[in-house]
């Protein structure tokens, strides 16, 4: 059996894997993966929405890994955006890194709050 906690950090990530939906909001100090659906909003350290993975909803998060589909706004630190990402809606960032031809259809702002 795979064991994904650190007993001394008590870390593991969420997972969402392909084939899965979830209906409702996710919130952690930790990593989100989402492989499947998610309908909802995700408050997050880090989110990895992976190739095949659908959000719907809000992301709020330090970094972003975007390889699937994001509907609806991202408001993060770092956004990474892969060669099969789409988005619609308004990407929020401090530091965008764009890799290959994407399908972002979605408003860029970025951000001049103070980092905390």
């Amino acid at each position: 059996m795979l064991a994904f906690t650190n007993a001394k950090e008590k870390q593991s990530p969420t997972i969402i894997g392909a084939g899965c939906e979830l209906t409702g909001d996710i919130k952690t100090d930790h990593i989100v993966q989402i492989h499947g659906l998610v309908i909802g909003n995700i408050t997050a350290e880090t989110v990895v929405i992976g190739r095949g993975g659908r959000v719907q909803g809000q992301i709020n998060a330090t970094n972003l890994f975007l390889h699937g589909t994001l509907d609806g706004p991202a408001t993060v630190n770092i956004a990474n955006v892969f060669n099969a990402a789409q988005m619609t809606g308004t990407l929020s960032y401090r530091t965008l890194n764009i890799t290959g031809n994407t399908g972002l259809e979605c408003k860029l702002s970025k951000r001049k709050d103070k980092e905390k």
